[in-house]
């Protein structure tokens, strides 16, 4: 089974696991503020709040599966950003593997963002 965090189009999970459900949401809350670490090099807001994550599957075997999105096809962190999701969702203590997909359906727009990257992007 699975526990799934869609982000900022549906933040709640869903609770078909083997894992007990105070772990569960532990696990969530953990990675989320980890994703919240990350920050495009370009842009002053961390890709959670850019809404840059689109997907994070949390596995029976506490393997987690991140689908995520880039601003563009040729952003200059294409390369690095993967990484830097994995190495963050990696530290959240009970993690197991760490697999980060970059997707492009839907592709990313500005309408992603949450208020708070809005703010602090200056963009009313």
């Amino acid at each position: 089974m699975t526990d799934t965090i869609e982000a900022k189009t549906s933040p709640n999970m869903t609770t078909e696991s083997a894992l007990p459900a105070e772990e569960t949401e532990r696990l969530g809350t953990e990675i989320v503020a980890a994703l919240k670490t990350v920050f495009d090099p370009e842009i002053p807001a961390d890709i959670y709040e850019l809404g840059l994550i689109y997907k994070v599957d949390i596995k029976d075997d506490r393997a987690v599966f991140v689908d995520m999105t880039l601003t563009t096809p040729n952003c200059p962190a294409a390369a690095e950003m993967p990484m830097m999701v994995e190495n963050a969702v990696a530290s959240v203590p009970g993690v197991g593997v760490v697999t980060v997909n970059i997707v492009w359906e839907p592709a990313w727009t500005p309408d992603r963002m949450t208020d708070e990257a809005r703010l602090v992007l200056n963009m009313w």
